[in-house]
């Protein structure tokens, strides 16, 4: 469904919802009932909270060149322990 605007010379501008490609040039309007034509304005476009768009945008760059890292990410200058005294004896790759 998409969202029209119709002009009513009565009451201005109102909204009208109708499948994509099914709106009619003329619809009546529901406050007066008086014949609306239909407006053609600017789609409805939103903008984005930039960290949504900075995080798609760093997601469209690694899928070509993703980032190499020297070492795994995790507490600075420090080594990682292990959180229990056990994980220490057991076996690695």
């Amino acid at each position: 469904m998409a969202t029209y605007e119709y002009r009513c010379p009565r009451d201005g501008v109102f909204p009208a919802r109708f499948p994509i490609g099914q709106a009619p040039a003329r619809v009546r309007c529901a406050t007066c009932a008086a014949e609306a034509a239909r407006v053609f304005s600017a789609p409805s476009l939103r903008a984005m909270p930039r960290p949504l768009v900075a995080a798609l945008d760093r997601a469209g760059r690694s899928a070509e060149a993703p980032e190499v890292v020297s070492r795994v990410p995790g507490r600075r200058g420090a080594a990682a322990r292990p959180v229990h005294p056990g994980h220490a004896r057991l076996p690695r790759p």
